[in-house]
């Protein structure tokens, strides 16, 4: 039976930067040992092997490890990025690799229920739950969240416009101004509303893009969760 080579020191070195880098930011990427295993379609005991050094990385895997944990293959191997900066310029001629796509932070979509209770019941404990994560290169200065719109309130006939299904990323840590399309939740309600803010001397309301929706007045009676900041419309 053939008898499995060894790591050299510098493959254990790789593997246990690399096993730092996925400690680090697996929960600001929303990611485990499987879906990393999915993405990759292996086991997560390959997984495994690779980040704690029984199995030596390669270049399509360091690549792949990269593009999921945000970084580049340089921070964890520098000898893998030189090789695949070789075999790239080797097949692109003038053109110069200067490192795998670097992908935005990854955000939670949440529900209207969940979106309205952020700031006071959404932990870590049920982050990990969230199925559906999305990219996003935006500035953030907070906490952030993705929430699906339901309904018709913000679809416009004519200007900004956003119609049901598209996902929008709120700043809960952005402050809110006249103007500002925001995420509120009003004290007599247990879902988030997504809404315009308008402040017109001094004075406060909630109005929807839509103009056939009504502008609602709210004081004490609301809590501002966070600013739009992003939108996106998947299509599939």
């Amino acid at each position: 039976m053939e008898t499995k080579k060894s790591l050299t020191t510098e493959q254990l070195e790789d593997a246990k930067r690399l096993k730092a880098l996925y400690e680090s930011k697996k929960k600001e990427r929303g990611i485990t040992q499987y879906t990393i295993a999915d993405e990759l379609d292996i086991t997560q005991g390959a997984v495994g092997h690779y980040l704690n050094g029984r199995n030596a990385l390669n270049a399509p895997i360091a690549s792949a490890f990269a593009r999921m944990l945000g970084v580049n293959v340089a921070d964890f191997s520098p000898t893998l990025a030189k090789e695949i900066e070789s075999m790239s310029a080797s097949s692109q001629g003038n053109v110069r690799f200067i490192g795998p796509y670097t992908p935005g932070n990854k955000y939670p979509v949440l529900s209207s229920v969940q979106a309205g209770a952020w700031c006071e019941a959404v932990e870590a404990y049920t982050l990990k739950d969230i199925d559906l994560w999305l990219e996003s290169d935006a500035h953030i200065q907070g906490e952030a969240f993705w929430l699906q719109v339901d309904g018709d309130s913000m679809t416009a006939p004519a200007g900004l416009s956003i119609p049901e299904g598209t996902f929008v990323l709120f700043d809960t840590g952005r402050e809110a101004i006249n103007g500002s399309l925001v995420i509120a939740k009003l004290s007599d309600s247990n879902e988030a509303t997504f809404k315009k803010l308008v402040i017109d001397g001094g004075v406060r309301y909630l109005k929807g893009l839509n103009p056939s929706w009504p502008m609602v007045h709210i004081n004490g009676n609301c809590r501002i969760i966070g600013v739009a900041v992003e939108t996106k419309l998947r299509l599939v």
